[in-house]
């Protein structure tokens, strides 16, 4: 981790195929981290983001890059009200998070022999030392061990939906 980034790395005891669709599936996304994605993964289109029952759609939210089983990339989500209430975020700091530069995040997926993937996540943008960084600095590594543990075991980590 940088002052303004994140990158994390882990092997998956699966095929890229197999992490592209939990990267892109909404069903599977939802079991290993609870939100999900409404979009066609098209370069330009929008997202939604469905988490804890709200609904965000921002035309700011948007996927960035798509070379399905290799790349995916769009931007961090809107810190909506809506959003804030159902997270339990309080106004000051949704606010201040909402304030911060928008961010991005990058999937690169690599296949390792017959049976791996090496998936390196890179989220980047954050203002230097902001709070921002530090939250999501805190949730990836779960995010991203819920996700190799889904894809090897069947079932996410506890208490990530």
């Amino acid at each position: 981790m940088s002052d303004s980034a994140i990158t994390y790395t882990l092997y998956i005891q699966a095929d890229p195929s197999r992490v592209w669709q939990a990267l892109t599936d909404p069903a599977l996304t939802r079991r290993y981290w609870g939100p999900s994605f409404e979009t066609d993964w098209a370069v330009g289109s929008a997202m939604d983001w469905i988490e804890r029952g709200s609904r965000t759609s921002d035309p700011g939210q948007l996927v960035l890059g798509c070379v399905p089983d290799r790349l995916l990339s769009y931007t961090w989500h809107t810190f909506s009200p809506q959003w804030a209430a159902t997270a339990g975020i309080d106004e000051e700091l949704r606010a201040e998070l909402a304030a911060a530069p928008r961010t991005r995040v990058t999937y690169e997926i690599e296949p390792v022999g017959d049976t791996l993937a090496r998936l390196t996540i890179r989220h980047e943008g954050f203002e230097p030392d902001g709070r921002l960084i530090g939250m999501c600095g805190q949730a990836w590594p779960m995010i991203a061990s819920s996700l190799k543990t889904l894809l090897e075991t069947g079932a996410p980590l506890p208490g990530q939906t």
